[in-house]
């Protein structure tokens, strides 16, 4: 069956934006790139949260995004024109079907609420975080507050030149 990761870069105190959804404090660097290269190669559907969607486009991420096989979960958009992008109203049922369809991996990116609903109905197998060596204050978080605990088991920690340290954790059903 396929796996789900939920996840991102965030930064230490837990934020993947500003208030005025800035990421300027992401630090790229080629041994990061090339260590993504190859964990986006087991992956062949990402599923954005609408916000993310949104900052995706506004920031020139278009020609990125529809690449594989695409899905944007939102309550409120009614179509996304012009775009090899799906939408779906539930996460839950989004994932649930496509877990059970033959497939690479599958990476859910952005949004609290999603990764709320994703972790608490069971449907995530793996978090992944690039974590930033920067305390932004305030934010938007990169998790929502949960209604339940999710365990998790560290499965690698790999720390980059740049003072980012890279965590993937399986998390225990």
């Amino acid at each position: 069956m396929r796996k789900v990761i939920f996840g991102g870069a965030n930064t230490l105190d837990n934020y993947v934006a500003g208030k005025d959804d800035s990421i300027d404090w992401i630090r790229q660097s080629k041994e990061v790139n090339e260590h993504l290269a190859e964990y986006w190669k087991r992956i062949d559907t990402e599923i954005l949260g609408r916000r993310t969607y949104e900052l995706a486009l506004e920031r020139g991420g278009e020609a990125m995004l529809g690449r594989m096989k695409t899905y944007v979960c939102s309550r409120t958009l009614t179509e996304i024109p012009g775009k090899k992008i799906e939408l779906a109203s539930d996460a839950v049922s989004l994932v649930k079907r496509l877990k059970a369809e033959a497939g690479k991996d599958i990476i859910v990116m952005g949004g609290s609420e999603i990764g709320k609903s994703l972790f608490e109905a069971g449907l995530i197998d793996e978090l992944g975080v690039n974590i930033h060596p920067l305390l932004l204050g305030s934010g938007i978080p990169l998790f929502a507050e949960m209604d339940k605990r999710i365990e998790l088991s560290l499965r690698e920690c790999r720390q980059s030149k740049n003072g980012c340290v890279l965590l993937t954790y399986d998390v225990v059903h």
